[in-house]
């Protein structure tokens, strides 16, 4: 279907098809979905909705303890995989300049960071490919909350709507495959502000995995949060348990000494007393026993259960200690976490391979003519035993069963294999003129 027919069939052909594109019920679910993320992560949770309390007969304001372990984690997920910029890589040599070069002007390795952040925090998220004023090939990530993409029955996306309200007035920019029209009713009117040739094409999707709806991502947050809220509950409401029982209560077994005219009773404020009672009585100061035991237990079931969803090592949170443990120990701790990373991998070069074709593009219409195939490889964030693996790589190299470039990419401190490589023969070439 295209957007000509799209338009015709939902819309009656209006030339203001937009307006009522974004009040769909399935964009409003998935941009308000987006909103509540992003709430949440701004620090308002559950737990501050708790109701205030009457306690010895005052007002008693409850602990509300907020949690912002949701963070730590989504932090940790996105550095793991992009701690260590994405390296590119090609086999022909001009190809591989070029795009490093697009890459380093349009710092390409900052882009690719936060659009991971926003992928892992809201599931979805969207980047538009253009040449600026200086003539450089960049990219603008367009927030997920002012993103409405259009689908057509096959889900390819067939037109795209940024919308965003800034002081009452509407936004619009519509972007289909040949042009990108703003419009705005800052006048009263809904009126175009700018009509410009779409070179690059409609924006890149970038999502995760969602079960239900293949056309939205689904956040790793979501699977967080009842689990973290449950443990603000937890601490806050034993906060408050430890306050209020802390204090014993008084408590007199046998005849009172206390005379009907008051003799005898305690002057509350005084800080020490002696009390004298019959020999056959007996006083005592009571004090409500708190469960710690249970308290630790619950809490340690309910953080384990968090790292195990969220797939994050439990020695990245200090929840275990460790010493000495060989480079494979530590790769079976991060299994879980390559795991996660490899899931988010494939959602990123998904983008990515949209991204270098609009780029291969842009560059022949500046009269820059590439031909050869451009990929990626991640270096994920695992901790190494570096002399063991240098060692372990030198002994396979001394022993010709590995090539160098095997070798380069698998020393810890080398990312850029092929520039390595260029260095290596620029150095050897050197040393042969030097000798002669």
């Amino acid at each position: 279907m295209t957007l000509g027919e799209y338009i015709k069939k939902y819309y009656d052909d209006s030339n203001t098809w937009f307006q009522d594109e974004v009040t769909k019920q399935w964009h409003f679910e998935r941009i308000q979905n987006i909103l509540d993320l992003k709430e949440y992560l701004s620090g308002k949770h559950a737990i501050l909705n708790r109701p205030n309390e009457q306690y010895n007969g005052k007002p008693y304001r409850t602990r509300k303890i907020v949690l912002q372990l949701a963070k730590t984690l989504l932090n940790f997920e996105t550095s793991f995989l992009l701690k260590n910029p994405v390296t590119l890589i090609s086999e022909d040599k001009n190809t591989l300049e070029v795009f490093k070069e697009v890459y380093s002007k349009a710092r390409y390795n900052s882009i690719d960071f936060k659009i991971l952040d926003k992928l892992v925090k809201y599931g979805e998220t969207y980047e538009y490919v253009y040449i600026d004023e200086n003539g450089n090939i960049t990219s603008r990530i367009i927030p997920a909350e002012d993103s409405y993409p259009v689908f057509d029955e096959t889900g390819n996306m067939i037109a795209f709507i940024e919308f965003y309200i800034v002081d009452g007035i509407s936004y619009y920019i519509v972007y289909t495959d040949n042009e990108v029209i703003k419009y705005t009713d800052d006048t009263g009117e809904l009126h175009i502000t700018g009509r410009f040739k779409n070179i690059s094409g409609l924006p890149i999707q970038y999502k995760t995995i969602n079960e239900l709806d293949s056309c939205k991502g689904r956040s790793s947050l979501e699977d967080y949060i009842s689990i973290i809220d449950s443990l603000e509950d937890l601490i806050s409401k034993y906060h408050d348990g430890l306050y209020k029982f802390i204090s014993g209560v008084p408590v007199l077994r046998g005849t009172s000494l206390i005379t009907k005219d008051g003799k005898g009773t305690i002057d509350p404020s005084v800080t020490g007393f002696l009390l004298q009672i019959d020999d056959s009585a007996d006083f005592q100061i009571v004090q409500n026993k708190m469960d710690s035991a249970s308290f630790k237990a619950l809490y340690d079931i309910l953080m384990a259960q968090l790292l195990n969803i969220s797939q994050t090592p439990a020695i990245t949170m200090n929840s275990v200690e460790i010493s000495n443990l060989s480079e494979t120990s530590i790769r079976m701790m991060y299994s879980l976490a390559s795991v996660k990373a490899r899931l988010n991998e494939d959602a990123l070069v998904d983008g990515f391979i949209q991204r270098w074709d609009k780029i291969r593009k842009l560059l022949a219409l500046q009269g820059i003519q590439i031909t050869g195939d451009i990929s990626c490889t991640f270096e994920y964030d695992i901790p190494l035993n570096a002399a063991e693996t240098i060692s372990n790589i030198t002994t396979l190299k001394q022993n010709g069963l590995i090539s160098l470039e095997t070798a380069l990419s698998r020393t810890p401190y080398i990312y850029d294999v092929a520039t390595e490589m260029q260095k290596i023969k620029s150095d050897t070439m050197g040393s042969s003129v030097a000798s002669e």
